[in-house]
């Protein structure tokens, strides 16, 4: 964890718990008073609410009873299950949650020592890239003598409650936490990063090869330390908190605190046979009401499971919330599964390490096209490439990338009837190879991904990716919208991930000495055919070689072909008109490589901007002797610097 944290409302919790202690008083949070207006913004209570301290509510108030668990925790009468579940999810991860509760044991009740206790508590959380700290005085509130929100199994047990109030002040007050993604919770307590599973979209209830490959990915998940939580989403004639046949709740999230590969039945020595099942477990946050059908508490199937099985599962009884079902059963009964992963980026550890790249941005609205960043989806034409552009570059053959884009948290405009997330997604264009400006139109650039518009507050992607470079462009889904972001990318190797932020080369005094590009031009070697055979078995180990000027662009080598496909991009700045662009092929050797061949182009804004299939010449001009072998080509030109 990076060793900087932000203080929510500049509040120091050591000064103001010093000041506490020694005035002989407990804190009052001056910043989220114990008042309507922390609970509510739109609302109002149905009857008064009380705010006690612990001490008022029990005789020996502790922040943990016999540790931290899933178990802990009660959904109060705010509709906030998904908070709940994210809590149950932390409280798996003994890392995770001191993180969210630093020096846990200082801020524990010391009954040796009273005088020392101020009635404040800071929790941490993961605001939009930064680790900040929420300080909260210990006024809980209440109705009938009982804690009316988040609450745990133990009486004198109070961390839920107290985290959950640190949660509120962020948000704006406890109302504001009423609906919610049980992922964006588990994004603030962990730095995790999310992706949204639509189970039903996917098909993963009904194609089994697709089902294995989500149970590996999530057994995955949750051994390297991620947070999974999961959900049925309303349907027709079914509503919210609506129960299933089967024991299910509707619009509630579960959270999952297991996955195994179960062996039924006790194994021989020498018989390997013992069938396999795919389990999950998973928790209610309410403490009861679980799922009803196969392999549910008290069913059947458990008496194929070996005692010792049952005793290394932790398998219980009780009606506590906690149950398990097969994995089949799991994506057929429910609808939308989020997946946190806690992406690792040390390099000191066992599992495969990321490199991690972040970015802080903003769409902003500007009636100047060349400044204006808030263009829209891909489908405002005119205007989609106005939006935040970002370069990186993928340097092995191909590469597992991941991309998290988030906005910013609306919960907090609730009060002004602006809550909601915007619809945003992200584009990945492969580019040119030296592409290092801003792209003001697209001609030989590939769309290579789009990730899902959507209004949730983070979009996640995961692409496999050919070596190369890539523009990455995160918008709104519609144009004209003000907001800023947060993008991430993870990649194997680093990948320079940067800001495009000049149109054209700068003008500079240089120069003036040197002369100012006067021409862009654009080129997409597509393959090339034809090409003299250079190995006995008859192939060739051929790649392009682009000049413009003093400047050199090399694609990577294909093997063993005399026809090979390149779709090589490139894009030079040139000032000097009448020197031609040279594209080459070559055949790559190990000792000397050899030459096969050149077209030579004039490359002017009147030249056909359709593809040209090219023949091949020796060395010299234009009009040097044909060779073997033909090159097909896209060649755009402009005297206009910011037209491509």
């Amino acid at each position: 964890m990076s060793s900087s944290v932000q203080l929510f409302r500049d509040q120091k919790y050591h000064e103001l718990k010093g000041q506490c202690i020694q005035q002989r008083q407990l804190f009052e949070d001056p910043e989220f008073p114990a008042s309507d207006e922390s609970l509510f913004y739109q609302s109002a209570p149905p009857r008064k609410v009380e705010w006690k301290r612990p001490k008022d509510l029990c005789e020996d108030p502790h922040l943990f009873v016999n540790g931290i668990s899933s178990h802990d925790l009660h959904q109060g009468i705010l509709g906030n299950c998904w908070f709940v579940a994210a809590c149950s999810c932390l409280a798996l991860r003994k890392t995770l949650w001191q993180q969210v509760i630093p020096d846990f044991h200082e801020q524990e009740w010391d009954p040796k020592n009273p005088e020392k206790y101020a009635g404040i508590f800071r929790f941490r959380f993961w605001c939009f890239g930064e680790w900040t700290e929420v300080v909260v005085d210990d006024l809980l509130p209440t109705m009938d003598g009982k804690l009316i929100y988040c609450h745990s199994n133990e009486k004198n047990e109070f961390w839920s409650a107290l985290l959950e109030k640190a949660y509120a002040k962020l948000a704006g007050s406890y109302e504001a936490l009423d609906g919610g993604s049980a992922a964006d919770a588990i994004v603030d307590f962990t730095g995790a990063v999310a992706e949204s599973i639509d189970l039903v979209q996917g098909k993963y209830g009904e194609i089994i090869s697709e089902q294995m490959k989500l149970f590996e990915d999530l057994l995955k998940v949750h051994k390297r330390g991620g947070l999974i939580s999961c959900s049925i989403m309303p349907s027709s004639g079914r509503t919210n908190e609506m129960e299933t046949q089967m024991g299910l709740v509707i619009g509630h999230a579960y959270s999952v605190t297991a996955i195994r590969k179960l062996r039924l039945g006790e194994r021989l020595i020498f018989s390997f046979k013992a069938e396999k099942l795919f389990m999950i477990r998973l928790r209610n946050p309410w403490g009861k009401r679980e799922w009803n059908g196969a392999w549910s508490d008290n069913s059947e199937e458990w008496k194929k499971v070996s005692n010792s099985e049952r005793k290394n599962l932790g398998l219980t009884l009780e009606n506590d919330g906690e149950f398990w079902m097969t994995f089949e059963d799991w994506c057929k009964n429910f609808t939308d599964v989020d997946i946190c992963r806690i992406v690792n980026t040390s390099y000191f550890s066992i599992h495969k390490t990321w490199e991690k790249k972040m970015m802080r941005g903003a769409w902003a609205k500007n009636s100047e096209p060349l400044l204006n960043r808030s263009g829209g989806c891909f489908d405002n034409k005119e205007t989609f490439l106005q939006n935040p552009q970002y370069i990186f570059d993928v340097k092995k053959t191909e590469d597992k990338v991941l991309v998290s884009l988030q906005q910013e948290d609306r919960r907090k405009y609730k009060k002004e009837g602006k809550g909601d997330s915007i619809p945003i997604g992200f584009e990945i264009l492969k580019v040119e190879d030296n592409r290092s400006y801003r792209l003001h139109k697209l001609t030989v650039q590939e769309r290579v991904a789009t990730s899902p518009y959507i209004n949730t507050r983070t979009v996640f992607l995961k692409r496999i990716l050919k070596q190369g470079r890539y523009v990455l462009i995160p918008t709104t889904y519609h144009p004209g919208i003000i907001t800023e972001f947060i993008l991430r990318l993870f990649t194997d190797v680093p990948s320079k991930l940067r800001e495009l932020k000049e149109d054209k080369p700068k003008m500079t005094c240089w120069s003036l000495l040197c002369g100012y590009p006067r021409r862009v031009t654009q080129i997409k070697v597509h393959s090339a055919d034809g090409l003299q055979k250079q190995d006995r078995s008859g192939g060739a180990d051929p790649y392009v070689l682009i000049k413009c000027e003093n400047q050199n662009v090399r694609s990577p080598v294909q093997h063993d072909t005399t026809s090979a496909i390149f779709d090589t991009q490139v894009i030079f700045y040139r000032k000097n008109m009448d020197s031609p662009i040279v594209i080459q092929v070559w055949n790559s050797n190990i000792l000397c490589d050899q030459f096969l061949g050149q077209a030579v182009l004039a490359a002017s804004p009147s030249d056909p901007r359709e593809q040209q299939t090219l023949q091949l010449r020796g060395r010299g001009s234009r009009e040097a002797a044909e060779v073997p072998g033909h090159i097909t080509v896209k060649v755009f030109s402009s005297d206009d610097l910011v037209e491509l």
